[in-house]
């Protein structure tokens, strides 16, 4: 999960994730809403896709990405946990 709120910490990859989450997209169609490099951007994809949040696959001869719904899950679940034990009364003794 530190990798996942890492790669999640900086603006860029956020707004990539945005993109991705709209559709599926390959680093070219990513890169055309940036002022930096399909390189760079390439590094941000690798980072998210390290963290497991987004997934990548071969189509064709294009790397296509698309977002991996379970890492969130995961964190809303580990999320929650803090809630309910903010919920939790206790007895005085």
């Amino acid at each position: 999960m530190n990798k996942t709120f890492k790669a999640l910490s900086d603006p860029t990859r956020r707004k990539i994730l945005e993109l991705i989450k709209e559709k599926d997209r390959t680093v070219g169609d990513v890169s055309e809403h940036f002022n930096i490099s399909r390189f760079l951007t390439s590094e941000h994809l690798v980072i998210l896709e390290d963290a497991k949040i987004i997934s990548a696959e071969r189509v064709e001869e294009k790397i296509v990405y698309s977002v991996n719904t379970t890492v969130f899950q995961e964190i809303w679940s580990w999320i929650f946990n803090f809630r309910d034990r903010s919920e939790v009364t206790y007895k005085d003794e």
